[in-house]
């Protein structure tokens, strides 16, 4: 069964509208709807903003039997490798706020007792192409955020997927990544183009959903 991990309604809508609503519960304070659509059997959770709350969505769906979580929504483009309302698959992520670097000498990201600071996700066969995402707590125009971004490879920013994919390493499951861009860095306030180009990004993202929840399983 796929367990999805939504950050906000707005973007579980667009799976919610298509969903056989079997069951309402609430898991770990979050909303958890059991049901299927496009002939697969889902959990949804709508987990809610940043990456505490991702984990803890991650939780719900896991314990009520998962065996693949998917992550999905809109997220913002880093530079010339991502295109506005555009749908990206993702193939590793990294949380660029989590800083042990003075402890264990690895790169910004590396989780303790772990040698690389990136978290694979599993590679959805999709047609779609494959970036980099990074998470972190926080929705800004930094330079030196951007710069640091940039430096670790990322070519697209959230405030969950990292959350979920480390949650999903330690309990053995597959998590699935994609995303639709929102707003692109460099292209004015992220936060009026996140406004303006939401609701496009995630049509874009509800038409490819049937192919990625039957990549997903």
């Amino acid at each position: 069964m796929i367990g999805c991990v939504i950050a906000m309604d707005i973007e579980a809508d667009i799976l919610l509208d298509q969903m056989e609503i079997e069951n309402i519960a609430t898991i770990h304070g979050k909303p958890l709807y059991t049901g299927a659509a496009f002939g697969k059997k889902l959990l949804l959770c709508v987990c809610g903003v940043g990456k505490v709350n991702a984990a803890a969505g991650t939780c719900a769906v896991l314990e009520k039997g998962a065996d693949v979580v998917l992550n999905f929504g809109v997220a913002g483009g880093l530079g010339a490798n991502t295109e506005l309302t555009e749908v990206y698959r993702i193939d590793k992520a990294v949380q660029y706020d989590f800083d042990l670097v003075q402890l264990n000498g690895g790169k910004i990201g590396t989780l303790d007792g772990e040698d690389d600071n990136m978290l694979p996700l599993h590679r959805l066969a999709l047609d779609i192409p494959a970036r980099t995402l990074a998470s972190g707590d926080r929705f800004n125009d930094s330079a030196a955020d951007h710069d640091l971004l940039i430096s670790l490879g990322a070519d697209i920013r959230d405030m969950e997927g990292a959350a979920v994919a480390q949650v999903c390493k330690y309990a053995g499951v597959p998590c699935c990544s994609v995303k639709a861009i929102s707003d692109v860095y460099g292209a004015g306030s992220t936060t009026e183009q996140y406004l303006t180009n939401r609701a496009k990004a995630l049509l874009n993202l509800k038409a490819s959903l049937k192919e990625i929840l039957e990549a997903a399983e």
